[in-house]
């Protein structure tokens, strides 16, 4: 399983998606991303799980103690 974290300022990451794999992630992310700017924050599409943040960071293990039961598991822009 891999982990999709999303995080804001000054506060701590939150997992926000599991996918089966890093190429399902990646491409969420290509999807979700609306604008990425060298030193500015990113903005994420709404309705997605990274709506409201401002960066992402991914693992193929748990960077928190958050349960991965409790966010969505491969969502994809036709979930909306």
């Amino acid at each position: 399983m891999h982990y999709l974290y999303g995080s804001k300022l000054n506060r701590p990451i939150k997992l926000v998606a599991t996918f089966d794999s890093v190429q399902q992630l990646l491409s969420y992310v290509r999807w979700a991303t609306l604008q990425a700017l060298p030193g500015k924050p990113t903005k994420y599409e709404q309705g997605s799980t990274l709506a409201g943040f401002t960066a992402q960071e991914h693992s193929a293990t748990p960077l928190t103690v958050d349960d991965p039961a409790e966010v969505p598991h491969n969502p994809s822009p036709s979930m909306l």
